[in-house]
């Protein structure tokens, strides 16, 4: 079951620069976070209610390096949702003719926990990211 949502992401080309205007708003910011799993370099902005997540790419390879590509000044990127039992969600999905990409399995994402993604075309062309709360 989905539970809540956990973040907004946004593909920026400047991490730095996207980072200092959060925190010229007065927002909170974490420091960035390299996640070579991911090929991505992460940072958090803290909101009451939710987080963005300001994503840069991490390597030549990094799938942000390509969304970048088709979008250089950066752009929404994906939404993720906290779920309770992300290995019971993915069942339910892929029941539901919704792939998850990479092997299907669980990965470790930026904050220690397991993450999947699902394919755009399945999910209404929004790239969506479980999280296991």
């Amino acid at each position: 079951m989905i539970t809540g949502l956990n973040h907004v992401a946004i593909a920026v080309p400047d991490l730095e620069k996207a980072a200092s205007q959060y925190r010229a708003m007065g927002a909170e910011v974490s420091d960035a976070q390299d996640l070579a799993e991911h090929g991505v370099t992460v940072v958090f902005v803290a909101l009451p209610n939710t987080k963005i997540e300001l994503l840069h790419p991490l390597g030549e390879d990094s799938p942000i390096a390509a969304f970048l590509e088709k979008n250089p000044s950066g752009g929404l990127h994906h939404i993720c949702l906290d779920v309770g039992d992300i290995a019971g969600m993915t069942g339910i999905v892929a029941a539901n003719g919704i792939r998850v990409l990479g092997d299907g399995r669980p990965k470790i994402g930026a904050h220690g926990k397991p993450v999947v993604f699902l394919h755009p075309k399945d999910t209404q062309g929004a790239l969506l990211e479980f999280e296991q709360a």
